[in-house]
């Protein structure tokens, strides 16, 4: 008797060449995201080292210029600021219109919102206007650094989105040249060209009530022992209660 041979049917054998071809194709495109991964992870890497040393020498160079002042006898005057970060501490009640414009224009809809503020004489005469109803001053490096990775959110398609992977960002700013969480602080930070499209791509920053309180009436100035208005560097110690 003849051996019992069985036949596949051609329609089977052509769907396991099928799947045998897309599973080579979805192995292939992962390892090539794998390589693409990490070549991005070694620029970012290398990026972050770059912004650390301009840092230091940023540092360095301003304690050498007070260190060459102070052995002349004279002062040394810093350039002026040209970044602010704005806190809303005062509601809706008394609110003129020209100021709830202002606070819109600066995205601070609601009390505890903060925005980081490129500093010029257009800015400056903005938050002359709405003092008595935020309060503002000269961010330093860590606040800028704990703020956008505790509370950076991105404003994607009008909505707040987490930032939780690099590709978020990219997606957006990728071609201003900004693809990870360190070129969004070194924009901030410096001011740099970008800096309006980087500071739109943050959603307004949800700030906490200040830990232990207000210490002034939000309606008088700081200068006059209350929280409105300029409190220059410490506006840090604001944030570090806030955040």
């Amino acid at each position: 008797m003849p051996a019992n041979t069985t036949t596949v049917p051609e329609s089977i054998l052509k769907k396991r060449k099928t799947l045998e071809r897309l599973a080579a194709e979805r192995a292939a495109k992962v390892a090539e995201r794998k390589k693409a991964g990490a070549e991005k992870r070694k620029v970012i890497f290398k990026r972050a080292e770059q912004y650390v040393k301009e840092y230091r020498d940023q540092e360095k160079e301003l304690v050498r210029l007070r260190r060459e002042a102070k052995a002349a006898g004279d002062f040394y005057v810093p350039g002026e600021p040209k970044l602010a970060f704005v806190v809303r501490i005062k509601g809706i009640n008394k609110l003129a219109p020209k100021p709830r414009k202002i606070l819109q224009l600066l995205r601070l809809y609601k009390i505890n919102a903060g925005t980081f503020v490129k500093l010029n004489k257009a800015t400056l005469e903005m938050l002359k206007w709405i003092e008595p109803f935020v309060s503002w001053g000269y961010p330093n490096q860590k606040t800028v650094r704990e703020l956008i990775y505790k509370r950076g959110f991105a404003k994607v398609n009008k909505q707040r989105i987490p930032i939780t992977d690099n590709s978020v960002i990219e997606n957006v700013l990728g071609k201003f040249g900004v693809v990870c969480i360190e070129d969004i602080i070194h924009e901030i930070i410096t001011v740099g060209p970008n800096f309006k499209q980087v500071n739109n791509f943050l959603w307004p920053f949800h700030l906490s009530n200040p830990t232990g309180g207000f210490k002034g009436k939000k309606t008088t100035h700081f200068i006059e022992g209350g929280e409105s208005g300029n409190r220059e560097d410490f506006i840090n110690a604001l944030v570090q209660r806030m955040n």
